[in-house]
Protein backbone atom coordinates (compact mmCIF):
# COMPACT_ATOMS: atom_id res chain seq x y z
CA UNK A 1 0.00 0.00 0.00
CA UNK A 2 1.51 3.33 -1.03
CA UNK A 3 1.36 6.23 1.26
CA UNK A 4 -0.83 9.04 -0.30
CA UNK A 5 0.63 12.31 -0.45
CA UNK A 6 -0.50 15.63 0.30
CA UNK A 7 -1.75 17.74 -2.59
CA UNK A 8 -1.81 20.99 -4.04
CA UNK A 9 -3.15 23.48 -7.36
CA UNK A 10 -0.93 22.93 -10.18
CA UNK A 11 -1.22 26.15 -10.65
CA UNK A 12 -2.93 29.48 -10.25
CA UNK A 13 -6.68 30.52 -11.28
CA UNK A 14 -9.35 33.66 -10.40
CA UNK A 15 -12.44 33.94 -10.84
CA UNK A 16 -14.74 36.98 -10.51
CA UNK A 17 -18.01 37.89 -9.81
CA UNK A 18 -21.11 39.67 -7.25
CA UNK A 19 -20.66 39.31 -3.41
CA UNK A 20 -24.05 37.42 -2.54
CA UNK A 21 -24.07 39.79 0.67
CA UNK A 22 -22.26 42.72 0.11
CA UNK A 23 -23.08 42.98 -3.93
CA UNK A 24 -19.42 44.05 -4.63
CA UNK A 25 -17.40 42.98 -7.61
CA UNK A 26 -15.03 40.76 -5.94
CA UNK A 27 -12.00 38.59 -7.34
CA UNK A 28 -10.68 35.58 -5.76
CA UNK A 29 -7.67 33.74 -6.58
CA UNK A 30 -7.25 30.35 -5.55
CA UNK A 31 -2.37 29.77 -5.55
CA UNK A 32 -0.35 26.82 -4.88
CA UNK A 33 0.90 26.39 -1.62
CA UNK A 34 3.52 24.58 0.46
CA UNK A 35 2.88 21.24 2.24
CA UNK A 36 1.34 21.89 5.62
CA UNK A 37 0.19 24.81 4.48
CA UNK A 38 -3.63 24.29 4.88
CA UNK A 39 -5.69 26.57 3.78
CA UNK A 40 -5.22 29.82 4.31
CA UNK A 41 -7.09 33.07 3.28
CA UNK A 42 -5.87 36.47 2.56
CA UNK A 43 -7.57 40.09 1.95
CA UNK A 44 -5.05 41.91 -0.63
CA UNK A 45 -7.28 45.03 0.11
CA UNK A 46 -6.33 45.65 3.26
CA UNK A 47 -3.18 47.28 4.58
CA UNK A 48 -0.41 44.46 5.45
CA UNK A 49 -2.88 42.19 3.08
CA UNK A 50 -3.55 40.07 6.86
CA UNK A 51 -3.99 36.20 6.46
CA UNK A 52 -6.71 34.42 7.97
CA UNK A 53 -6.15 30.82 8.73
CA UNK A 54 -9.46 28.63 7.78
CA UNK A 55 -9.98 26.61 10.50
CA UNK A 56 -13.19 26.23 12.65
CA UNK A 57 -12.10 28.47 15.83
CA UNK A 58 -11.79 31.21 13.19
CA UNK A 59 -15.53 31.14 12.38
CA UNK A 60 -16.81 34.42 13.92
CA UNK A 61 -20.90 33.97 12.32
CA UNK A 62 -23.06 31.23 10.91
CA UNK A 63 -26.26 33.63 10.10
CA UNK A 64 -26.66 32.96 6.14
CA UNK A 65 -22.91 31.60 5.26
CA UNK A 66 -19.63 31.20 7.36
CA UNK A 67 -17.89 33.92 8.40
CA UNK A 68 -14.01 33.96 9.58
CA UNK A 69 -12.19 36.52 10.81
CA UNK A 70 -8.91 37.17 12.44
CA UNK A 71 -8.05 40.76 13.68
CA UNK A 72 -9.72 43.47 11.43
CA UNK A 73 -9.24 40.97 8.64
CA UNK A 74 -13.13 39.33 7.96
CA UNK A 75 -14.60 36.88 4.65
CA UNK A 76 -17.82 35.62 4.37
CA UNK A 77 -19.39 33.17 2.06
CA UNK A 78 -16.03 30.54 2.00
CA UNK A 79 -17.79 27.57 2.04
CA UNK A 80 -18.57 26.64 -1.70
CA UNK A 81 -14.70 27.26 -2.43
CA UNK A 82 -13.37 25.53 0.47
CA UNK A 83 -15.68 22.82 -0.66
CA UNK A 84 -14.71 22.23 -3.77
CA UNK A 85 -10.66 21.96 -2.60
CA UNK A 86 -11.85 19.76 0.01
CA UNK A 87 -13.77 17.00 -2.27
CA UNK A 88 -11.09 18.06 -4.85
CA UNK A 89 -8.27 16.59 -2.35
CA UNK A 90 -6.18 19.59 -1.88
CA UNK A 91 -4.88 20.19 1.21
CA UNK A 92 -2.73 22.97 0.91
CA UNK A 93 -4.05 26.33 -0.84
CA UNK A 94 -3.44 30.08 -0.37
CA UNK A 95 -6.67 31.79 -1.32
CA UNK A 96 -6.40 35.80 -1.82
CA UNK A 97 -9.54 38.02 -2.39
CA UNK A 98 -9.98 41.44 -2.69
CA UNK A 99 -13.03 42.42 -0.47
CA UNK A 100 -15.06 40.93 2.08
CA UNK A 101 -16.40 37.75 0.68
CA UNK A 102 -16.10 34.93 -1.74
CA UNK A 103 -17.81 35.78 -5.24
CA UNK A 104 -21.02 33.80 -5.29
CA UNK A 105 -20.85 32.97 -9.12
CA UNK A 106 -23.68 30.67 -9.73
CA UNK A 107 -24.48 29.30 -6.31
CA UNK A 108 -23.05 26.34 -6.42
CA UNK A 109 -19.15 25.16 -6.63
CA UNK A 110 -19.27 23.93 -9.90
CA UNK A 111 -17.04 26.87 -11.09
CA UNK A 112 -14.33 26.19 -8.59
CA UNK A 113 -14.34 22.18 -9.42
CA UNK A 114 -13.78 23.09 -13.06
CA UNK A 115 -10.91 25.62 -12.94
CA UNK A 116 -9.40 23.47 -10.39
CA UNK A 117 -9.18 20.38 -12.81
CA UNK A 118 -8.33 22.87 -15.57
CA UNK A 119 -5.19 24.09 -13.53
CA UNK A 120 -4.46 20.49 -12.16
CA UNK A 121 -3.69 18.72 -8.97
CA UNK A 122 -0.41 17.53 -8.01
CA UNK A 123 1.35 15.35 -5.32
CA UNK A 124 3.45 17.08 -2.58
CA UNK A 125 6.33 14.93 -0.62
CA UNK A 126 4.54 15.23 2.55
CA UNK A 127 2.28 12.13 3.49
CA UNK A 128 -1.56 13.48 3.43
CA UNK A 129 -2.47 12.73 7.59
CA UNK A 130 -6.33 11.52 7.50
CA UNK A 131 -7.91 11.72 10.78
CA UNK A 132 -9.28 8.45 10.82
CA UNK A 133 -12.89 7.77 13.20
CA UNK A 134 -12.33 5.14 14.99
CA UNK A 135 -15.96 5.34 17.70
CA UNK A 136 -19.14 7.12 17.32
CA UNK A 137 -18.84 10.96 18.23
CA UNK A 138 -21.75 13.15 18.29
CA UNK A 139 -23.04 17.22 18.23
CA UNK A 140 -26.42 18.68 18.66
CA UNK A 141 -28.17 21.63 18.74
CA UNK A 142 -31.24 21.44 21.31
CA UNK A 143 -32.75 25.17 19.46
CA UNK A 144 -32.54 23.81 16.17
CA UNK A 145 -32.62 20.15 16.55
CA UNK A 146 -29.89 19.60 14.24
CA UNK A 147 -27.31 16.16 14.57
CA UNK A 148 -24.93 15.62 13.02
CA UNK A 149 -22.92 11.99 13.65
CA UNK A 150 -19.89 10.64 12.78
CA UNK A 151 -19.33 6.65 12.36
CA UNK A 152 -16.62 4.82 12.39
CA UNK A 153 -15.55 4.14 8.08
CA UNK A 154 -12.76 3.24 5.92
CA UNK A 155 -13.69 5.54 3.94
CA UNK A 156 -15.23 8.99 3.57
CA UNK A 157 -19.36 9.51 3.23
CA UNK A 158 -22.27 11.97 4.00
CA UNK A 159 -26.14 11.42 4.38
CA UNK A 160 -27.93 14.64 4.86
CA UNK A 161 -31.84 14.47 6.11
CA UNK A 162 -33.81 18.17 5.69
CA UNK A 163 -37.03 19.35 6.84
CA UNK A 164 -37.76 22.42 5.37
CA UNK A 165 -40.51 23.48 7.92
CA UNK A 166 -42.41 23.74 4.59
CA UNK A 167 -45.60 22.47 3.06
CA UNK A 168 -44.11 22.79 -0.42
CA UNK A 169 -40.92 21.00 0.39
CA UNK A 170 -40.96 17.43 2.40
CA UNK A 171 -38.39 16.47 3.91
CA UNK A 172 -35.36 15.37 1.89
CA UNK A 173 -31.96 13.22 1.82
CA UNK A 174 -29.49 13.49 0.06
CA UNK A 175 -26.04 10.52 -0.01
CA UNK A 176 -22.42 10.92 -0.87
CA UNK A 177 -20.81 7.80 -0.77
CA UNK A 178 -17.94 8.43 -2.93
CA UNK A 179 -16.13 11.72 -3.29
CA UNK A 180 -15.02 10.78 -6.48
CA UNK A 181 -18.75 11.56 -7.27
CA UNK A 182 -18.93 15.53 -5.87
CA UNK A 183 -17.88 17.06 -8.97
CA UNK A 184 -21.19 15.43 -11.04
CA UNK A 185 -23.53 14.88 -7.72
CA UNK A 186 -23.02 17.95 -5.31
CA UNK A 187 -20.96 20.17 -6.67
CA UNK A 188 -23.82 21.52 -9.14
CA UNK A 189 -26.19 21.89 -6.66
CA UNK A 190 -27.08 25.55 -5.72
CA UNK A 191 -27.52 27.71 -2.96
CA UNK A 192 -31.40 28.63 -1.97
CA UNK A 193 -33.72 30.79 -0.09
CA UNK A 194 -37.41 31.16 1.09
CA UNK A 195 -39.55 34.21 0.00
CA UNK A 196 -40.45 34.01 3.64
CA UNK A 197 -36.53 34.91 5.01
CA UNK A 198 -35.74 37.45 1.92
CA UNK A 199 -37.06 40.68 3.83
CA UNK A 200 -35.76 39.57 7.12
CA UNK A 201 -32.25 39.17 4.81
CA UNK A 202 -32.58 42.54 2.92
CA UNK A 203 -33.38 44.22 6.44
CA UNK A 204 -30.57 42.72 7.66
CA UNK A 205 -28.21 44.18 4.87
CA UNK A 206 -27.67 40.92 3.90
CA UNK A 207 -28.09 39.25 0.02
CA UNK A 208 -27.03 42.62 -2.09
CA UNK A 209 -26.05 40.45 -5.00
CA UNK A 210 -28.44 37.72 -4.78
CA UNK A 211 -30.53 36.95 -8.27
CA UNK A 212 -32.34 34.45 -9.94
CA UNK A 213 -28.62 33.29 -11.70
CA UNK A 214 -27.18 32.52 -8.10
CA UNK A 215 -29.89 30.80 -6.68
CA UNK A 216 -33.27 28.95 -6.28
CA UNK A 217 -36.04 30.86 -4.92
CA UNK A 218 -38.80 29.38 -3.33
CA UNK A 219 -41.91 30.86 -3.02
CA UNK A 220 -44.48 28.76 -0.61
CA UNK A 221 -46.51 30.89 1.60
CA UNK A 222 -48.93 33.48 -0.86
CA UNK A 223 -49.01 37.09 0.23
CA UNK A 224 -50.48 39.54 -1.22
CA UNK A 225 -49.56 40.47 -5.13
CA UNK A 226 -48.63 44.42 -4.21
CA UNK A 227 -46.00 42.94 -1.24
CA UNK A 228 -44.01 40.45 -4.21
CA UNK A 229 -44.02 43.00 -6.60
CA UNK A 230 -42.33 45.05 -4.66
CA UNK A 231 -39.93 42.24 -3.41
CA UNK A 232 -39.53 41.69 -7.04
CA UNK A 233 -37.84 45.03 -7.39
CA UNK A 234 -35.90 45.08 -4.67
CA UNK A 235 -34.38 41.46 -6.22
CA UNK A 236 -34.18 43.04 -9.58
CA UNK A 237 -36.52 40.00 -11.16
CA UNK A 238 -39.76 39.92 -12.74
CA UNK A 239 -43.14 39.92 -11.49
CA UNK A 240 -44.87 36.62 -10.89
CA UNK A 241 -48.42 35.73 -10.13
CA UNK A 242 -48.83 35.86 -6.63
CA UNK A 243 -51.20 32.94 -6.59
CA UNK A 244 -48.93 30.46 -7.66
CA UNK A 245 -46.68 28.52 -5.43
CA UNK A 246 -43.76 27.71 -6.52
CA UNK A 247 -39.92 28.09 -7.43
CA UNK A 248 -39.09 31.27 -8.88
CA UNK A 249 -36.19 30.48 -11.44
CA UNK A 250 -34.82 31.54 -14.71
CA UNK A 251 -33.26 27.71 -14.54
CA UNK A 252 -34.75 24.36 -14.14
CA UNK A 253 -33.95 22.33 -11.26
CA UNK A 254 -31.26 20.37 -11.23
CA UNK A 255 -32.53 17.22 -8.84
CA UNK A 256 -35.74 17.35 -6.95
CA UNK A 257 -33.58 17.26 -4.04
CA UNK A 258 -31.21 20.03 -5.18
CA UNK A 259 -31.44 21.96 -1.94
CA UNK A 260 -30.85 18.95 0.16
CA UNK A 261 -27.23 18.44 -2.20
CA UNK A 262 -26.55 22.37 -1.49
CA UNK A 263 -26.80 21.20 2.46
CA UNK A 264 -24.42 18.25 1.69
CA UNK A 265 -22.16 20.78 -0.55
CA UNK A 266 -22.18 23.31 2.70
CA UNK A 267 -21.30 20.56 5.16
CA UNK A 268 -18.21 19.66 3.10
CA UNK A 269 -17.31 23.36 2.71
CA UNK A 270 -17.39 23.62 6.90
CA UNK A 271 -15.93 20.67 7.42
CA UNK A 272 -12.46 21.75 5.33
CA UNK A 273 -12.09 23.87 8.19
CA UNK A 274 -11.28 21.51 10.62
CA UNK A 275 -7.72 21.03 8.89
CA UNK A 276 -7.32 17.39 8.19
CA UNK A 277 -8.74 14.89 5.79
CA UNK A 278 -11.48 12.29 7.63
CA UNK A 279 -12.16 9.06 7.52
CA UNK A 280 -15.51 8.29 8.74
CA UNK A 281 -19.48 8.30 7.63
CA UNK A 282 -21.30 11.30 8.57
CA UNK A 283 -24.80 11.16 9.07
CA UNK A 284 -26.01 14.90 9.20
CA UNK A 285 -29.72 15.41 10.26
CA UNK A 286 -30.99 19.55 10.13
CA UNK A 287 -27.81 20.38 8.80
CA UNK A 288 -26.86 24.24 8.60
CA UNK A 289 -23.51 26.36 9.28
CA UNK A 290 -24.13 26.84 13.08
CA UNK A 291 -24.43 23.07 13.62
CA UNK A 292 -21.61 22.21 11.01
CA UNK A 293 -19.15 24.78 12.54
CA UNK A 294 -19.88 22.87 15.73
CA UNK A 295 -19.12 19.55 14.46
CA UNK A 296 -15.55 21.18 12.88
CA UNK A 297 -14.69 22.57 16.45
CA UNK A 298 -15.43 19.28 18.05
CA UNK A 299 -13.64 17.19 15.71
CA UNK A 300 -10.36 19.69 15.97
CA UNK A 301 -10.27 18.66 20.01
CA UNK A 302 -10.77 15.19 19.10
CA UNK A 303 -7.94 15.25 16.67
CA UNK A 304 -5.98 17.11 18.86
CA UNK A 305 -6.44 14.70 21.82
CA UNK A 306 -5.31 11.78 19.60
CA UNK A 307 -2.93 14.02 17.68
CA UNK A 308 -0.76 10.33 16.90
CA UNK A 309 -3.07 7.72 15.59
CA UNK A 310 -2.23 4.34 15.56
CA UNK A 311 -2.82 2.59 11.81
CA UNK A 312 -5.73 0.89 10.97
CA UNK A 313 -4.66 -3.07 10.96
CA UNK A 314 -6.79 -6.02 9.73
CA UNK A 315 -5.29 -9.35 11.03
CA UNK A 316 -7.34 -10.83 8.12
CA UNK A 317 -5.22 -9.32 5.14
CA UNK A 318 -2.15 -10.53 3.47
CA UNK A 319 1.13 -8.94 4.88
CA UNK A 320 3.19 -7.45 2.38
CA UNK A 321 6.15 -8.81 4.21
CA UNK A 322 6.04 -12.01 6.49
CA UNK A 323 8.50 -13.47 8.48
CA UNK A 324 10.44 -15.48 5.94
CA UNK A 325 10.70 -12.01 3.88
CA UNK A 326 11.96 -9.80 6.65
CA UNK A 327 14.87 -12.52 7.14
CA UNK A 328 16.25 -11.99 3.46
CA UNK A 329 16.33 -8.63 4.41
CA UNK A 330 17.63 -8.15 7.61
CA UNK A 331 20.48 -9.83 9.21
CA UNK A 332 18.68 -10.34 12.72
CA UNK A 333 17.86 -13.89 13.97
CA UNK A 334 16.26 -15.23 17.16
CA UNK A 335 16.04 -14.08 19.34
CA UNK A 336 16.52 -10.56 18.01
CA UNK A 337 14.21 -9.99 14.93
CA UNK A 338 11.80 -8.45 16.36
CA UNK A 339 9.08 -7.36 13.43
CA UNK A 340 6.83 -10.15 12.53
CA UNK A 341 4.98 -8.96 9.21
CA UNK A 342 5.24 -5.96 7.76
CA UNK A 343 1.05 -4.48 6.72
CA UNK A 344 1.44 -1.39 4.61
CA UNK A 345 4.43 0.57 3.18
CA UNK A 346 4.81 4.19 1.00
CA UNK A 347 7.87 5.70 -0.36
CA UNK A 348 8.01 7.25 3.27
CA UNK A 349 5.85 5.25 5.67
CA UNK A 350 6.05 1.60 6.67
CA UNK A 351 3.37 -0.11 9.37
CA UNK A 352 4.80 -3.46 10.94
CA UNK A 353 3.87 -5.75 13.83
CA UNK A 354 5.00 -7.81 16.54
CA UNK A 355 2.85 -10.20 19.00
CA UNK A 356 4.46 -10.26 22.14
CA UNK A 357 4.25 -13.55 24.02
CA UNK A 358 4.89 -15.11 27.52
CA UNK A 359 7.83 -17.12 25.68
CA UNK A 360 10.05 -14.15 24.75
CA UNK A 361 13.42 -15.05 26.18
CA UNK A 362 13.61 -11.59 27.84
CA UNK A 363 10.77 -12.14 29.92
CA UNK A 364 13.06 -14.36 31.80
CA UNK A 365 15.00 -11.81 33.37
CA UNK A 366 12.92 -8.82 32.87
CA UNK A 367 10.67 -9.45 35.34
CA UNK A 368 10.20 -12.68 36.01
CA UNK A 369 7.46 -11.98 38.25
CA UNK A 370 6.17 -8.89 36.78
CA UNK A 371 6.88 -9.48 32.58
CA UNK A 372 7.75 -6.02 30.51
CA UNK A 373 9.32 -5.74 27.35
CA UNK A 374 12.99 -3.89 27.66
CA UNK A 375 12.26 -0.42 26.68
CA UNK A 376 15.37 -0.91 24.10
CA UNK A 377 14.04 -3.73 23.00
CA UNK A 378 11.07 -1.23 21.65
CA UNK A 379 13.46 1.02 20.26
CA UNK A 380 15.32 -1.77 18.40
CA UNK A 381 11.97 -3.01 17.04
CA UNK A 382 10.87 0.35 15.74
CA UNK A 383 14.41 0.48 14.42
CA UNK A 384 14.23 -3.01 12.45
CA UNK A 385 10.84 -1.56 10.89
CA UNK A 386 12.74 1.27 9.38
CA UNK A 387 15.45 -0.41 8.40
CA UNK A 388 13.15 -2.57 6.13
CA UNK A 389 11.38 0.83 4.41
CA UNK A 390 15.15 2.13 3.84
CA UNK A 391 16.13 -1.13 2.65
CA UNK A 392 13.36 -2.28 0.48
CA UNK A 393 13.97 1.10 -1.75
CA UNK A 394 17.43 -0.05 -3.00
CA UNK A 395 18.86 -2.25 -6.35
CA UNK A 396 19.78 -5.80 -4.13
CA UNK A 397 18.60 -4.89 -0.53
CA UNK A 398 20.03 -7.84 0.63
CA UNK A 399 23.54 -6.68 0.49
CA UNK A 400 22.78 -3.95 2.03
CA UNK A 401 22.18 -3.42 6.20
CA UNK A 402 21.29 -0.59 8.06
CA UNK A 403 22.87 0.45 11.45
CA UNK A 404 22.13 3.32 14.38
CA UNK A 405 23.59 6.64 14.32
CA UNK A 406 21.51 8.18 17.06
CA UNK A 407 19.03 7.73 19.05
CA UNK A 408 16.72 11.23 20.31
CA UNK A 409 13.51 11.95 21.65
CA UNK A 410 12.81 8.89 23.40
CA UNK A 411 9.49 8.64 24.83
CA UNK A 412 8.39 5.52 27.23
CA UNK A 413 4.36 6.08 27.38
CA UNK A 414 2.97 2.67 28.62
CA UNK A 415 4.12 -0.65 30.00
CA UNK A 416 4.39 -3.56 27.21
CA UNK A 417 3.87 -6.75 28.46
CA UNK A 418 3.03 -10.35 27.17
CA UNK A 419 -0.39 -10.58 24.96
CA UNK A 420 0.71 -7.05 23.60
CA UNK A 421 0.07 -7.04 19.57
CA UNK A 422 2.65 -3.83 18.79
CA UNK A 423 1.96 -1.88 15.83
CA UNK A 424 4.88 0.41 14.56
CA UNK A 425 4.85 3.49 12.14
CA UNK A 426 8.20 4.56 11.36
CA UNK A 427 7.91 7.55 8.91
CA UNK A 428 10.94 9.30 7.15
CA UNK A 429 11.62 12.48 8.35
CA UNK A 430 13.71 13.68 5.09
CA UNK A 431 14.54 12.00 1.81
CA UNK A 432 17.58 9.31 2.60
CA UNK A 433 21.46 11.72 1.81
CA UNK A 434 24.39 10.11 1.26
CA UNK A 435 23.31 6.64 2.93
CA UNK A 436 22.50 8.78 5.57
CA UNK A 437 18.53 8.43 6.57
CA UNK A 438 16.55 9.68 9.74
CA UNK A 439 13.40 8.28 10.80
CA UNK A 440 10.66 8.87 13.64
CA UNK A 441 8.80 5.76 14.81
CA UNK A 442 6.01 5.33 17.15
CA UNK A 443 4.66 1.92 18.23
CA UNK A 444 1.04 1.50 19.54
CA UNK A 445 -0.58 -1.26 21.45
CA UNK A 446 -4.31 -0.64 20.46
CA UNK A 447 -5.02 2.96 20.20
CA UNK A 448 -2.27 3.97 22.65
CA UNK A 449 1.22 5.23 21.89
CA UNK A 450 3.69 3.26 23.92
CA UNK A 451 6.64 4.48 22.81
CA UNK A 452 8.43 7.10 20.66
CA UNK A 453 11.97 7.97 19.27
CA UNK A 454 13.59 9.77 16.63
CA UNK A 455 16.87 7.84 15.34
CA UNK A 456 19.67 8.39 12.37
CA UNK A 457 21.01 4.93 10.82
CA UNK A 458 23.36 4.62 8.55
CA UNK A 459 22.68 2.38 5.16
CA UNK A 460 26.01 -0.04 5.10
CA UNK A 461 26.98 -2.01 2.06
CA UNK A 462 28.04 -6.11 3.63
CA UNK A 463 30.99 -7.46 3.18
CA UNK A 464 31.35 -9.96 0.32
Amino acid sequence: MNAEKQKTLGGSFSLSGKGLHTGLNLTVTFNPAPENTGYKIQRIDLEGQPVIEAIAENVVDTHRGTVLQKGEARVSTVEHGMSALYASGIDNCLIQVNGPEFPILDGAADIYVEQIKKVGIVDQNAPKDYYIIRKKIEVRDDESKSVITILPDKDFSITAMCSFNSKFISSQFATLDSIDKYSTDIAPARTFVFVRDIVPLLEANLIKGGDLDNAIVIYEQQVEQEKLDKLADLLHVPHIDATKIGYIQHHPLRWDNECTRHKLLDIIGDMALIGKPIKGRIIATRPGHTINNKFARLMRKEIRKHEVQAPIYDPNDEPLMDNIRIRQLLPHRYPMQLVDKIVAMGATTIVGVKNVTANEPFFQGHFPQEPVMPGVLQIEAMAQCGGLLVLSQLHEPEKWSTYFLKIDNVKFRHKVVPGDTLLFRVELISPVRHGISSMKGYMFVGDHVVSEATFTAQIVKNEE
